[in-house]
Formats: structure tokens, C-alpha cells, sequence
């Protein structure tokens, strides 16, 4: 347990996973009642005195002192090892003062506690073998959701959020998330990334009660997974949809909906006060069947991916649906400049200064420089105070 280490020193087991650099010294935050919980009033849908920035990926190899550990430890050592995971979850925060600190973890990270162990494979990602490939292993799946305990089976996840709040309260938002219950089983059943997701699909189609069997219990088991990390310290909650692109309407409003929905009220019932967003990836073209996702049983907030401009998503959505996003993360390898025009744009198209939560519409690619995710966070304070 490491709750009162302070990270600007040496991690102390650094030196036992050959990582002997230190980080870097904290930037100093200015820790007020406003800025600390900004951003989850605004995901509450509150009009709030400034526009809060955080990016989806934050904690990522385009910071130096990331890949002093990523390119000597393994993904799953450093996301199941607490002292680095706060370590990295801090990263951005300290750099750029950005208004939430996102856990440092995966969507995948339950999986080995539900029956599906996975290894990430270094310039390929996650690596699932015995996937969920017919009825027998389904049911096998089923029963292990059935009995999952996240407290007693990830311990890591609960420690890491304990370390991130006793560093961050009073300064800024701790945000927590998980994977939505279709993504989770369409990794589980292609075994890994897909071009086009041709088995989930095929088991959607040709025998959709066994989908549904899986779905079912991924529901259950992603619900019981936020909760217990609202329970250690998270004050927010994103549902990552991931591959929402590998799926056209019909099969989002039958395989997606429902249980992204399941979770949501599932969480809102346990911790009526925190927010819960919800992120489609790719699923900005059937935005409109998102719009009643948002409210008080469900999310609080609707995060948008970047192919759909700001102002269209809220002409769609309406002015009262708290939303997040989406700028395209690829504008973050071009000139201050277009980054300072795009967040001004977006910021406005969402209403104006503190109408909603700036951030990417997906993750910061890795080649983007250090001086440019500076330079968005500086465009959204700029843009975004009233």
C-alpha cells in the first residue's frame, strides 16, 4: 500500500522492474473547491463557470515519462501493479493540469476474473485465446460472471483508486470506466482486435439467445465493476463502446443499447450523485438513437466521437443532453494555431464556455508532441471561461 506516497520521488519498487528514472516533479496546481470537481458537475449537466478539459488516453506513449515504463515493463505489469498505475494515471495531470485524472487500466482488465485471460501483445494488443466460441464455454462464462467479486479478484483496481483519490481530492476529478458490455464480448469472441467482427456478429445473428446469454452476464458483471470502483474513490465513470463502428443501427438499438443502458442504471441506482457517460465510438451515425441514453435513470452525459461536428450533435441531441468531446485527435499533430481554432469551434458549436466537457473524440495518438496537448489544454481555458 502505497496511500501516502508522494510521486514526485522514485517509485520505491522501480528499481526491482529495472525502471530507475524519476518522474516528473508535480506541476504545481492551483486546488480550489471550483476547479476540483468541475468536471463532474459539468458531467452532471450543471452550467458550470468554465469548460473542463481532460482527453480520452491521456496517460499514453506520446509523454517521454510514460514510455520510461512502457518500454521496459509489460502492459499488464504496469496496469495491475498500483504504485506505477497511479504513477502513469498522474502523468498528464501533473504536465498539464488538466481537469480529471482517468485510472490508468484497460477495458479488458476484468476479463481474466469472468473466465477469459488475455495477454497484450506489444504492436498487435490484446491476445484472447479460449474465446467465447459456442455454447459450452458460454455457459462457462455465465457461471464465472455469476461469481464475480471485483474487490477480492482485482485488488490492484481498488488500491490504485485509493492511491489516485488521496492525491488528487481537493485538486481535481478522479474518473473511473470500464468497458460497455457488447465491446467486452466482442473482443471475448474474436480474441482480440477485428477488422470486421465476423464471429460476434455471426453469434448475434445466428443464435442470438446465446448472444444474449453473454451479454446478459457482461452486463451484471461491468455494473458490479463500476460500482466497486465508485466504491474506492472513482467520482465519474465513462462506458467505453469501442468498436460502436463495427455495428449499424439495427444491431446497436438490439446488442448495444440495452445493456450499456443495464449498467448505466444499475450504477445511477447504487450512486444516484455520480456521473456516468457514455462513449460510442464510430457511432456518431446513429446518434440520434443514443439521445434517450441520456437522463436520470441513465447517463448523465453523452461523449462523442470526432466525425460529426459539435454543432450538429447538439442541434440533434438538443440543448439539454450534457455532451463531451470531439476534437479529432489527429488536429493535435498540426499547428497551435488549428488547435486553437478547433477548440474554440467546438467549444462554441456545445453552446458556448461551460456548456459542456472538451476533450477528444477518441484517444491522443501517439505521435502527438508534449507542447501540443499543452497548447489544447491552454485553448480550453482561453476559449472556455466566461
Amino acid at each position: 500500500m502505497i496511500a501516502a506516497l508522494l510521486f514526485a520521488c522514485a517509485l520505491p519498487t522501480a528499481s526491482a522492474l529495472s525502471v530507475t528514472t524519476k518522474p516528473t516533479p508535480a506541476k504545481p496546481v492551483v486546488a480550489s473547491a471550483g476547479d476540483a470537481d468541475l468536471l463532474v458537475r459539468a458531467a452532471r449537466g450543471e452550467d458550470v463557470e468554465r469548460t473542463p478539459v481532460w482527453l480520452m488516453r491521456q496517460a499514453g506513449r506520446y509523454m517521454a515519462d510514460f514510455r520510461k515504463y512502457s518500454d521496459k515493463i509489460p502492459f499488464r505489469e504496469r496496469s495491475e501493479s498500483p504504485d506505477i498505475a497511479t504513477e502513469l494515471s498522474l502523468q498528464c495531470w501533473r504536465a498539464f493540469g488538466v481537469d480529471g485524472v482517468i485510472m490508468f487500466s484497460d477495458i479488458l482488465t476484468p476479463l481474466p476474473a469472468l473466465g477469459v485471460d488475455f495477454d497484450v501483445v506489444k504492436g498487435k494488443g490484446p491476445l484472447i485465446t479460449d474465446t467465447l466460441g459456442d455454447a459450452k464455454r458460454i455457459a462457462s462464462f455465465v457461471e464465472a460472471c455469476g461469481g464475480f467479486d471485483p474487490g477480492a479478484q482485482l485488488p490492484f483496481v481498488g488500491e490504485t483508486l485509493r492511491n489516485l483519490r488521496k492525491e488528487t481530492e481537493g485538486k481535481t476529478s478522479l474518473v473511473g470506466f470500464v468497458g460497455a458490455p457488447w465491446t467486452l464480448c466482442a473482443y471475448a469472441t474474436e480474441g482480440g482486435a477485428s477488422r470486421h467482427a465476423l464471429k460476434i456478429k455471426a453469434l448475434m445473428h445466428d443464435e442470438p439467445a446465446l448472444a444474449h446469454a453473454a451479454l446478459d452476464a457482461m452486463a451484471d458483471a461491468v455494473a458490479a465493476y463500476a460500482i466497486h470502483q465508485i466504491d474506492e474513490g472513482a467520482q465519474m465513470v465513462q462506458v467505453f463502446e469501442s468498436w460502436a463502428h463495427q455495428l449499424n443501427p439495427a444491431d446497436f438499438a438490439a446488442f448495444s443499447k440495452p445493456y450499456a443502458l443495464r449498467v448505466a442504471a444499475a450504477v445511477r441506482e447504487a450512486h444516484p450523485g455520480v456521473p456516468v457517460l457514455f462513449f460510442a465510438n464510430g457511432g456518431s451515425s446513429y446518434l440520434g438513437l443514443q439521445r434517450d441514453m441520456a437522463g436520470d435513470a441513465h447517463y448523465s452525459a453523452l461523449s462523442l466521437d470526432w466525425a460529426v461536428d459539435m454543432a450538429d450533435a447538439r442541434a440533434q441531441l438538443g440543448p439539454s443532453v450534457p455532451v463531451q468531446g470531439n476534437i479529432d485527435p489527429s488536429l493535435l499533430l498540426g499547428s497551435v494555431a488549428d488547435i486553437d481554432d478547433a477548440v474554440k469551434k467546438c467549444i462554441d458549436g456545445a453552446g458556448g464556455p461551460g456548456k459542456h466537457i472538451l476533450n477528444l473524440g477518441h484517444g491522443v495518438l501517439q505521435p502527438t508532441p508534449e507542447a501540443n496537448v499543452a497548447a489544447f489544454v491552454d485553448a480550453a481555458r482561453k476559449h472556455g471561461t466566461k
